[in-house]
């Protein structure tokens, strides 16, 4: 059985206050610091250790997880190594605002091989106007510190970055920034104007389709390169993969959501970090088993969303590269009735924009393979 595992951690709570965040609401505001209790921690791991076949996968954010403490995450990966079958492969990644990336901090990623997410809209001036403490202090210097910590000591590390009205025409300077850094994987997310915690909300954003379209058209020419794409840029390097016959490793381009345990601190489980609301809860780990939780109504339930395509994806000439988007983004109106992803003008533009290229990189790196297997 294929899981994949997203802990929230310590729940909503954060020592940022990006005013754009779709999960937590404590706008960086102190507050107490809820871990996972011991219990329920050693629980679930051994029981999704026991359904594991050579392979567990486990996501730690938040809020910040950094915040759980470094004692927290020791004891995470003893129980990992405790429980999982001889011969099985551990992946544990962590998504952190990097604020609290200290030299102990990378040393722990880099002996437990972590794959740490650090988010970063770009330059200071672009990046500290959204990404502040509660008291409006930016961020970017002590994130930097602590990218500066995973390089030293030689970290796996991509890089996030939400795209906002701030920095979606600048697509020039944000991509400057991540040559003269050497961010090597970077990624994407359009700002949101929703909440995870109220999925009746429609999906809504900070940027238009036409102005995400002419980012994702810009980017793509820094990525192409002409015909020599030098760093990763997760959607580009996926709708690549579509071309070449392959899984794109990204739920928005997949034909299914795929199987992932979403918890929250105090164990109660969800399908998604999108979908983390009462009629989405799908039960407790500590009172559920793992099976029981993938069985329940609401994961039925969600499992039919992303094949359940809106009448005008069926008949789209980008169906098998896009697969309809992602279910949160569509457009739900009364009556059941349901619109596109919102950003399905931007994506059909950006497709058309890039095909001809993308085709050539397929075959190429089809040629390539073909090669290496014969030598």
């Amino acid at each position: 059985m294929t899981i994949s595992v997203m802990w929230k951690t310590v729940s909503e709570a954060c020592n940022l206050a990006c005013d754009y965040c779709y999960y937590s609401h404590c706008g960086g505001q102190p507050k107490e610091i809820r871990r996972i209790e011991p219990h329920v921690l050693e629980s679930f791991i051994r029981n999704y250790m026991n359904l594991s076949v050579g392979s567990a996968s486990f996501a730690w954010q938040g809020g910040e997880p950094l915040l759980a403490g470094l004692p927290f995450f020791e004891e995470v990966v003893a129980l990992e190594a405790q429980y999982a079958p001889p011969g099985t492969s551990i992946g544990n990644a962590v998504q952190t605002n990097g604020t609290l990336i200290t030299e102990e901090w990378a040393r722990f990623f880099k002996q437990y091989n972590f794959l740490v997410g650090v988010s970063i809209d770009g330059p200071k001036s672009i990046h500290d106007a959204r990404r502040v403490t509660h008291s409006g202090v930016g961020s970017f210097d002590r994130v930097m510190r602590g990218v500066a910590h995973l390089n030293r000591y030689q970290v796996e590390y991509n890089v996030l970055t939400v795209i906002h009205p701030g920095n979606v025409r600048r697509v020039g300077e944000l991509m400057e920034f991540y040559r003269s850094h050497d961010f090597r994987w970077v990624q994407f997310i359009p700002s949101m104007a929703f909440s995870a915690q109220d999925v009746q909300q429609s999906g809504s954003y900070e940027i238009t389709p036409d102005e995400y379209g002419d980012f994702l058209c810009e980017a793509f020419e820094y990525w192409y390169d002409e015909e020599y794409p030098r760093f990763s840029i997760r959607m580009f390097d996926s709708v690549l993969a579509q071309y070449m016959n392959r899984d794109p490793g990204f739920c928005v381009l997949s034909k299914t959501c795929g199987q992932t345990l979403v918890l929250e601190q105090n164990g109660d489980a969800y399908p998604c970090d999108f979908y983390m609301d009462a009629d989405w809860r799908l039960g407790n780990v500590g009172e559920q088993s793992i099976a029981e939780l993938l069985a329940s109504p609401a994961m039925r339930r969600f499992a039919t969303l992303k094949p359940t395509l809106p009448a005008e994806c069926q008949t789209c000439q980008w169906k098998n590269v896009c697969q309809g988007g992602c279910p949160r983004n569509r457009v739900y109106g009364e009556g059941g009735d349901v619109a596109p992803d919102y950003f399905c003008a931007a994506y059909k533009r950006f497709y058309s924009y890039a095909e001809e290229r993308m085709q050539r990189l397929a075959l190429q790196q089809i040629r390539l393979l073909a090669r290496f297997r014969r030598i």
